[in-house]
């Protein structure tokens, strides 16, 4: 059975003078470590359902293989 593993965070506005806001969310370290995700990697979201989300990596690099 596979375990999930889930984490809590919040959204978060930036509000630059005179712009949109702007939000954003961060990835937890452990879950980016996880998959292998990398700092300036391009991403995509692919929307779901309103209440769900599925990250795209399209140029996610191939798994390593554990010694």
């Amino acid at each position: 059975m596979e375990r999930q593993v889930k984490y809590s965070l919040k959204v978060q506005a930036i509000r630059p003078k005179g712009q949109t806001p702007k939000l954003y969310v961060y990835f937890p370290i452990p879950l980016a470590a996880a998959i292998g995700l990398e700092p300036g990697e391009e991403v995509e979201w692919e929307l779901l359902d309103r209440g769900e989300l599925h990250l795209v990596r399209p140029n996610a690099p191939a798994p390593r293989a554990r010694g």
